[in-house]
């Protein structure tokens, strides 16, 4: 009885050294998931307070038509974000302000904003830009970001309205600015 006893206390104590010996558990991957890479994203090519930044990719059997393509959807990306920032701004200055004929005054906002965004989109700067080519399909990827300083796009809107003699008439500079930056402020929080 004593050996079965005694044999039983190694057999337990023998299991209970395998198991403590084994470590701390491997973290266990998901099946069928991998880790995606997205080049040029990522807090580093997010809007601020002081740039309008897009990101946006590109395929194709091409590699310079992967990089048009990351280009445009990039540029009206960057476009769309700095549409509704004007947008916003535009609309809380001018409720901010008591025009004598509010719609007529926010029709020509909205014309601004438009050849405001359309003429800084020359002034598109790429700050990241990354090719990869799929060794199965043979096609090229372009990861891009691009870049457009905000105080370029309020010192178009400024201009634009200093010509603009019905708007000149009720602009206020320093309103529009903090208005602006106010904008450009929740950006910088998301």
């Amino acid at each position: 009885m004593k050996i079965n006893y005694i044999n039983t206390i190694a057999i337990l104590a023998t299991i209970g050294l395998m198991i403590g010996c084994k470590g701390s558990p491997k973290p266990t991957s998901s099946k069928g998931e991998s880790e995606i890479v997205l080049h040029c994203s990522g807090p580093d090519y997010r809007s601020d307070k002081k740039n309008f930044r897009a990101y946006a990719t590109g395929e194709s059997s091409d590699l310079e038509i992967a990089r048009k393509k990351a280009t445009s959807n990039a540029k009206a990306a960057l476009a769309s974000q700095v549409q509704t920032t004007v947008k916003s701004t535009t609309d809380n200055y001018s409720n901010s302000r008591e025009f004598n004929n509010v719609e007529e005054i926010e029709e020509r906002f909205e014309s601004l904003n438009r050849e405001v965004v359309d003429q800084q989109l020359n002034d598109v700067k790429v700050i990241c830009e990354k090719l990869t080519e799929n060794s199965k399909t043979g096609k090229y990827k372009c990861y891009m970001a691009v870049e457009m300083k905000a105080d370029a796009v309020q010192e178009a809107i400024e201009q634009r309205i200093k010509n603009d003699d019905r708007l000149k008439i009720d602009y206020d500079y320093e309103k529009f600015k903090e208005t602006f930056e106010k904008e450009m402020e929740k950006m910088s929080n998301n």
